[in-house]
């Protein structure tokens, strides 16, 4: 009788052990579940990140500065090429002391090699252009300009200086006269100054001509890149 009570107790316990375990079982798969969908949950309430106001801003100003780019590249390729040469040629435009039709170059500039000089019999440079014509013949300022010098030179005679504008400087020498014009006189292009004469001694014993010379900032040019006949 005491061994069936014992029996029943055990079985009691069992049951009760039983109906626990399957609690805590099923108290575990709720638990789990809420989890599992907490989680799908939080995940679906993520939010899409979105550009700021100042990534907005910024893409904006790279966008206009690419464009800006652009169109100062469109801009440099249409701007033409100056030739500077050409510029220089073109602002300082000089006519012909001696008309064309009356004179000829009969010696040219020389500064690089020695010519000979038939009046001194040897050979030695020559710093400007002889253009030989008849005497007389009319002398003509090349450029506008102010008279800053008459004087006779030792050399190449009765001389005229002419400052013209962007640092060049015109003489004309073996002049007939100094009476046509004064120092200080404002001259025009193509305005006589003086006549062809035979006042150099350093060229006495060469045809009557106009022994030209050209100056820029100070230093001697050859006149045949300016002026030609």
């Amino acid at each position: 009788m005491r061994q069936v009570e014992r029996k029943k107790g055990k079985d009691k316990v069992a049951a009760v052990l039983m109906l626990c375990f399957c609690l805590i079982a099923l108290t575990s798969i709720f638990t789990i579940k809420a989890s599992i969908n907490k989680i799908s949950n939080s995940a679906n309430d993520v939010p899409v990140t979105k550009k700021t106001t100042t990534d907005q801003d910024k893409d904006a100003d790279d966008q206009k500065k690419g464009q800006e780019s652009d169109k100062s590249e469109e801009a440099s390729a249409s701007v033409p090429i100056v030739d500077s040469n050409k510029q220089s040629s073109k602002s300082n435009s000089f006519k012909l002391p001696i008309d064309a039709d009356k004179g000829k170059v009969s010696k040219k500039y020389s500064m690089d090699m020695v010519i000979y000089n038939s009046t001194l019999d040897q050979y030695m440079t020559h710093p400007g252009m002889d253009i030989e014509a008849p005497q007389g013949t009319s002398v003509k300022a090349i450029a506008n300009g102010t008279i800053t010098d008459i004087y006779t030179d030792d050399a190449y005679g009765i001389t005229i200086e002419i400052t013209h504008s962007n640092g060049y400087i015109s003489k004309y020498s073996n002049l007939s006269t100094d009476k046509l014009a004064e120092k200080g006189d404002t001259v025009k292009q193509g305005q006589v100054i003086s006549n062809v004469g035979q006042t150099a001694l350093y060229e006495s014993m060469e045809p009557t001509h106009l022994h030209f010379e050209l100056m820029k900032n100070g230093d001697l040019c050859n006149p045949a890149k300016f002026i030609k006949y």
